[in-house]
């Protein structure tokens, strides 16, 4: 923005897949066009060649560099040191912004930017929790323990940022009513994201793409397929495509339901080359904050079926037809059967796309966060003004 100088801005967070990662390689990329100097901090053990692919391709944007240490997904004593890690990490790079991303990096940089604070430095620390710990039942011991952490660190933090309305009433009802000012920023996708994909002439029916853990409910779209066959009375074929831990668990039960001719697993990879494998989406998750597979799918043109959760409604429409409740392979399976008798139902339950592209811009969404980081800043020194003044009066 004109009138301000470049920042000096670094991403921290934990695991290098998924939304987290697509979200601040997204800004990373929109800020170091503007002409500030951004860097990245994660977990050195998590992702693959497609990853490692990923982090060849933001490296240009990437003036401050990229650090990666171990971090543990779970918490626990390792955390300590790895707090303290990151604080050695960054305390030389004259940071502007310390943006934490999911419970680690949130936790990560609000430590060690007020430790920065006590040497006199301006570093904003914001927070955007990604869902995180947020997925938590409030009504386990484990719940209650990491919504305190969260309480907790409030006291140090300069502005929540979340990416879903959703996700902001959730903070609320778990934690309680924001202390620190908070902001809605939608995630939002590049203009070129916005071009039709064309499904390959042997195109199955439907996708799953996404992390292979029941969260994501690779499970439910197993069953849901399998019973979709049945209502549909001919066999049906579908692509699941992502990484992670449980995906044998997966294959083996593709493999005890027979279906391994007409259920195929893939790799990650590109979301737009994943679209052109089949004609329809399909999003059975357990939960969700605002997934960016949602956002590139409708992008893509691509028709969805979806469960209802997080703040997938804000991007499909509060009273869209293609949604069904998370966990019910029954539900799923009925829609699942529609949409292959009935494709133009489907379609027409898709959000209008001109609005769909002004409200979902990755240009936006950066100039949006780039304000944020500036209030901040110029919050704090207003604040450190304001207590001079005092201190003189």
């Amino acid at each position: 923005m004109t009138g301000h100088k470049p920042l000096r801005i670094l991403h921290c967070f934990r695991s290098p897949v998924g939304g987290i990662f697509r979200h601040v390689r997204d800004l990373a990329e929109e800020h170091a066009k503007a002409g500030h100097e951004v860097g990245i901090l994660c977990d050195s053990s998590t992702g693959g060649a497609y990853e490692e692919a990923l982090f060849d391709a933001i490296m240009p944007h990437l003036s401050l560099g990229l650090m990666r240490m171990p971090i543990r997904r779970s918490l626990g004593l390792s955390d300590l040191s790895a707090a303290y890690k990151t604080f050695n990490k960054v305390k030389d790079l004259k940071l502007d912004v310390l943006h934490g991303h999911g419970a680690k990096g949130g936790a990560f940089v609000r430590l060690a930017g007020s430790r920065l604070r006590v040497s006199q430095s301006r570093v904003a620390r914001l927070y955007s929790p990604h869902g995180g710990s947020l997925h938590y039942n409030s009504h386990t011991a484990r719940g209650q323990a990491y919504f305190c952490i969260e309480r907790l660190l409030e006291r140090w933090t300069d502005s929540l940022v979340f990416v879903s309305e959703y996700e902001r009433q959730t903070y609320t009802e778990k934690i309680g009513k924001p202390r620190a000012p908070c902001r809605l920023i939608h995630n939002g996708l590049r203009a070129d994201e916005f071009e039709p994909v064309e499904p390959v002439p042997d195109a199955v029916d439907f996708l799953y793409i996404g992390m292979m853990r029941d969260l994501k409910g690779p499970d439910v779209f197993i069953e849901a397929i399998r019973r979709a066959e049945q209502l549909a009375g001919r066999p049906l074929r579908g692509v699941m495509v992502g990484d992670g831990d449980d995906k044998p668990r997966y294959q083996a039960r593709i493999d005890a339901l027979g279906m391994g001719a007409r259920l195929t697993m893939h790799d990650a990879m590109p979301a737009r080359e994943a679209f052109a494998l089949a004609r329809t989406v399909v999003i059975p998750s357990r939960a969700e904050s605002m997934p960016y597979i949602v956002l590139e799918a409708v992008a893509a043109g691509k028709p969805v079926i979806s469960t209802r959760v997080g703040g997938i409604p804000e991007i499909l429409g509060e009273n869209c037809a293609a949604f069904v409740p998370p966990g019910d392979a029954e539900a799923m399976a009925q829609a699942m059967a529609q949409a292959v008798s009935e494709p133009e139902w489907l379609t027409a339950a898709m959000p209008e796309l001109n609005r769909f592209r002004h409200q979902f811009s990755a240009q936006t969404m950066a100039e949006r966060m780039t304000k944020t980081y500036q209030e901040c800043l110029v919050s704090k020194v207003n604040l450190k003004a304001n207590r001079t003044a005092s201190s003189l009066s």
